[in-house]
């Protein structure tokens, strides 16, 4: 998820729907890996703007977050760099990290399943930076989990696109590029048995080899609504119901079928979590699955994401909902959207995701603190974007210094 200025102010303001029906969980609950799981009953809505209680654990267990990239960044390419800023970040008050680790269709580490991060190789092809990151923050008490933010997206030019042509979706007239970050992009189908082990692979070999908590997607682990008229979705969709997709990629029926298709990837991908085993003397710990989509309604009518059924079902054990309201009363109204009400009724973790500091947005101490409070008093967790905006190249007027003081401040005293 390489929060870009455009993912930012595309991001500003939006508001989280509500879902509509409860026919989707029925099918989930249908499914046989979740048939010993009940879901919670969906709640009736609360009156408005309540004030949801935290109690005392809850409180000691939110998650205060944030995330690390290498754009723009040169934390990942010095042992020393990685190792300060856990340092300072433990001592702020942070529980968690999320380190970027597979974007622009490069990973952080040597994999099976994808080429390095072409600066990571030229730098050091053996730092390792997501194993550091885990390292220095387990021995400190903080835990990581990995954030893999392209998803099932990849550059049109990716070798893994040149080389698969069959993986990749397409529109009614054949095309599959989509321009997103200002580049062109491809989207990996994830119903083709290929690209979900790729998928697996690509997650299963950093949990394992560092021994993280937990992975985190985003926006990316989706299915655009316009794309599934590939060969292989066709013949796919004609063996399972007998006819051919309609041309009408909005009919209810089609969006359904490719949800299934996204559904079960997730389920699988909870399966595969589970049967990692340890590395040897590693403790074992809780390997969860964050989700950190867009605005309910968006997200599944444009991405076929829905995350309130996974949310429902189990699939996912923790929700990041991104606000970049630049006010703070843009920033307090999204707070009392009903989906993040009901999320909380549900007993599932949510986490408000604060801008920090980016490029030329970088609010003010007080700003930023205010979004804080805010989000701590209705009982979330909360996740800034990102590391340089915290008390790095992006920390603003106030500076290096004053800002690592009133983070630490802050976080402590909460």
């Amino acid at each position: 998820m390489n929060r870009s200025r455009a993912r930012l102010d595309r991001l500003a303001g939006m508001a989280l729907g509500v879902t509509a029906s409860m026919a989707p969980l029925l099918e989930l609950m249908a499914q046989p890996a979740l048939a010993q799981r009940t879901p919670p009953p969906l709640p009736s809505l609360p009156a408005p703007e309540p004030l949801l209680r935290t109690t005392k654990a809850e409180a000691q267990h939110r998650r205060i977050g944030v995330w690390l990239t290498n754009s723009p960044s040169p934390l990942y390419y010095e042992a020393s760099r990685i190792e300060r800023a856990v340092a300072e970040l433990a001592d702020a008050g942070f529980n968690t990290l999320y380190p970027n680790v597979w974007s622009r269709g490069t990973t952080f580490h040597r994999s099976r399943y994808a080429p390095m991060e072409p600066a990571l190789e030229r730098a050091n092809p053996n730092l390792d930076p997501i194993c550091r990151f885990t390292a220095a923050a387990h021995r400190r008490g903080l835990d990581v989990v990995p954030w893999f933010e392209y998803g099932l997206m990849e550059p049109a030019d990716a070798a893994v696109v040149r080389d698969n042509p069959e993986w990749v979706l397409q529109r009614l007239d054949g095309t599959s590029v989509m321009e997103l970050h200002g580049k062109p992009m491809v989207w990996l189908n994830p119903a083709h048995p290929g690209v979900r082990q790729r998928f697996l692979g690509l997650i299963g070999e950093i949990v394992q080899r560092c021994g993280v908590d937990g992975v985190q997607l985003d926006d990316h682990f989706a299915w655009p609504v316009e794309l599934g008229y590939d060969p292989y979705t066709r013949n796919l969709y004609r063996a399972e119901t007998g006819n051919d997709p309609p041309d009408t990629f909005t009919d209810r029926a089609w969006m359904r079928w490719r949800r299934h298709q996204l559904t079960n990837l997730l389920r699988d991908l909870r399966r595969h979590l589970q049967s990692i085993p340890n590395a040897k003397g590693e403790q074992r710990r809780p390997r969860v699955i964050s989700l950190s989509p867009g605005p309910f309604r968006f997200a599944y009518n444009q991405w076929l994401q829905d995350w309130e059924l996974w949310a429902l079902g189990q699939l996912i054990d923790d929700l990041v909902v991104q606000n970049y309201a630049y006010s703070v009363a843009g920033f307090a109204k999204d707070l009392n959207q009903p989906a993040l009400l009901k999320a909380r009724q549900w007993g599932l973790p949510v986490e408000i995701g604060i801008l920090a500091g980016f490029g030329g947005r970088t609010p003010a101490m007080a700003t930023v603190a205010e979004k804080t409070r805010l989000s701590l008093e209705r009982g979330h967790g909360v996740i800034y974007f990102y590391w340089e905006g915290l008390w790095g190249q992006h920390a603003g007027p106030e500076g290096t210094e004053q800002r690592r003081i009133g983070f630490r401040q802050l976080l402590r005293s909460d």
